[in-house]
């Protein structure tokens, strides 16, 4: 194993619940049912196709124009979260354990569909860590497509065989299994499929397994 490529949402910081308050925000404007389950339906997914996800049970249909002022909508109410953010978003675990994987020699990228993941970084002083980082604004396919994998593995110079990837999102999990790498599983929804090569309660469980 030469190199690890995480996800972003969920694995290194925890940016879930500002995902869902903003959905939940344009689900209620619109007057469309969303709940827990729809909030899991739409981790790991690009914002387009998570749009999709909630308009499914909108009784009206829209244009093309339509849906793309409604994820802009969604990405500025998400944007008011993140701007927020800071180092102490980050969990001392976290940054001890990507400390100890570069001095074991590895390879670091982020793999995200998130177009706001750079940002993210960079809010939380978390950038340097990675030798690449590939975000939704790379990407024409998202998750369950292995494309960001495969595109953050060609970032590293490795094929991947050599890299695992880690996963919060059962989609991200299908991505990383048809792309060809090994994954890790953190926490319950991307274990459910049971498709993950090992399975993680946290990031310092990495430390096992290369």
């Amino acid at each position: 194993m030469r190199a690890i490529i995480f996800d972003l949402d969920g694995v290194l910081v925890s940016t879930d619940h500002f995902h869902d308050d903003a959905w939940r925000a344009l689900a209620r404007r619109l007057k469309i049912p969303f709940d827990e389950t729809a909030c899991r339906r739409l981790r790991g997914v690009s914002r387009m196709a998570a749009l999709e996800l909630v308009l499914e049970q909108s009784p009206r249909r829209y244009t093309a124009a339509e849906k793309e002022a409604l994820a802009a909508e969604k990405n500025t109410a998400y944007r008011a979260h993140i701007a927020g953010m800071t180092p102490a978003d980050v969990a001392d675990s976290t940054r001890t354990t990507l400390r100890s994987l570069k001095r074991r020699g590895l390879l670091l990228a982020v793999g995200s569909s998130s177009k706001n993941a750079r940002f993210i970084l960079e809010q939380t002083a978390l950038t340097s860590y990675f030798d690449a980082i590939v975000d939704g604004n790379e990407i024409t396919r998202s998750k369950p497509d292995p494309e960001v994998f495969l595109k953050a593995a060609a970032k590293l110079d490795v094929s991947p065989a050599e890299a695992l990837v880690v996963e919060d999102a059962a989609a991200g999990i299908r991505a990383a299994r048809s792309g060809g790498f090994q994954s890790a599983a953190l926490g319950p929804d991307a274990a459910e499929e049971g498709l993950a090569s090992h399975q993680i309660q946290n990031l310092a469980d990495l430390l096992a397994l290369v």
